[in-house]
């Protein structure tokens, strides 16, 4: 009995010992490989999001109340790059390592002039600007009328008691080369989710 139990001790395993084994083998390099390829995909795709939201789509989140009541601090919009901005059109630039946030008032070459109420006048025509609550001629020493220089804008803030913007020396018109991109939908708050609104006007001399 002993011989028989040490004999039995040695035997090779079975068949189907051999098959379990093997089957279990590769199931655990078919997992890896499916493992492995999710993680590249996740990465490949993650690295492509950020690639198209520095690029092309930038994430911005509004801070300060220049905008108001059309943006409000906190808002989180979603930008997009471009090489032509209207009138109306809300952009951000940089400026002094900050980002700002304001609206396309006046292109290149337009001449613009604000009276002491706070109306703003491009080419000589008053425009319509819904989206301001109170007129104000808040902080501008710039000579008025002012015409705007060659592949510069001339932005304002919405909220114009409080906004520093084209009309301040200290801001100026924007560059081409500093707008980050128009501003065109708001994902935050939820309750505000959706496009963001441009007011297109036409001035005198179209």
């Amino acid at each position: 009995m002993a011989k028989e139990k040490e004999k039995k001790q040695y035997e090779m395993p079975g068949t189907e010992a051999v098959e379990k084994e093997l089957n279990r083998e590769k199931y655990y390099r078919r997992y890896r490989a499916v493992f492995r390829s999710t993680v590249y995909v996740l990465v490949i795709v993650a690295a492509v999001a950020v690639l198209v939201a520095t690029l092309w789509l930038p994430v911005l989140q509004i801070y300060g109340s220049s905008m108001n009541p059309t943006l409000y601090d906190g808002d989180i919009m979603i930008s997009v790059k471009g090489s032509n901005y209207e009138i109306g059109d809300v952009v951000a630039f940089y400026y002094n390592n900050k980002i700002l946030v304001k609206r396309v008032i006046a292109n290149s070459g337009e001449w613009v002039d604000i009276d002491n109420t706070g109306q703003v006048f491009v080419n000589g025509k008053p425009i319509n600007e819904p989206y301001v609550s109170d007129l104000s001629f808040g902080e501008c020493d710039i000579k008025l009328p002012y015409q705007v220089p060659d592949t510069r804008i001339f932005v304002m803030g919405d909220h114009r008691n409080v906004s520093v913007d084209s009309r301040s020396k200290s801001v100026g018109c924007v560059a081409d080369e500093q707008i980050v991109g128009k501003l065109v939908y708001r994902i935050w708050p939820l309750k505000d989710f959706g496009p963001v609104k441009s007011i297109h006007y036409e001035t005198a001399d179209e």
